[in-house]
């Protein structure tokens, strides 16, 4: 009942062993065989599919899918399915990283964060972001590839190919869009982008 206890398991399941122990010695510690249908696919098959998984990607797909990995392995896509969970691997998912150069980045978002936590008295806060209109071409770093419980990683950062740059934002009060476009992405076409009522304000306002 001790080692039952300690261990957190059956008080018939040391009995068990203990029995094979003793009529057996260490053989009687192996696993014996199952009952039911043989194994069909060996570990040689689950590694090659492990590793096809991980350094390979099909031709037409960005990423490999149970069903085309079972077609590639000539294994069901349930068995694929089985070997993927066992070692946490899933190719359909992808997580971006950024790395910033910005020495003062850390200052930087504490009054990005800041200015919602703790907004000045009479301050109007506006958040702007831009969109190029062509799709960035390549990722500044690296893809980092994908590793048994850890999915593919990508940099958020990239190299643009865009021409044309959209500024909006959301007027909380009344719901309203405003937005620009402009061919040049710079400080004088973000400011200029707001109507003329609200860069005449008195009210503090606050461009991120």
């Amino acid at each position: 009942m001790e080692v039952s206890r300690r261990l957190r398991i059956a008080p018939d399941t040391v009995c068990t062993w203990r029995r094979r122990f003793l009529g057996r010695g260490l053989d009687g510690l192996c696993d014996e065989s199952r009952p039911g249908v043989p194994r069909k696919i060996t570990d040689a098959d689950a590694e090659r599919g492990i590793i096809r998984t991980l350094e390979e990607t099909p031709k037409n797909a960005a990423h490999w899918s149970a069903s085309s990995m079972a077609v590639a392995t000539g294994m069901s896509q349930s068995t694929v399915s089985r070997i993927w969970r066992a070692f946490a691997l899933a190719p359909h998912r992808s997580q971006t990283f950024k790395l910033s150069t910005d020495p003062l980045s850390i200052d930087k978002v504490r009054d990005v964060v800041g200015l919602y936590l703790d907004p000045p008295e009479k301050a109007l806060v506006l958040c702007v972001d831009e969109k190029p209109q062509i799709q960035a071409l390549d990722h500044s770093q690296p893809v980092l590839p994908m590793t048994p419980g850890v999915p593919e990683r990508r940099s958020h950062n990239y190299i643009s190919a865009g021409t044309t740059t959209l500024f909006a934002a959301l007027k909380v009060a009344t719901g309203k869009v405003i937005g620009s476009l402009h061919r040049r992405h710079r400080a004088s076409s973000s400011r200029s982008s707001w109507p003329s009522s609200t860069r005449k304000s008195r009210t503090a306002c606050r461009f991120i």
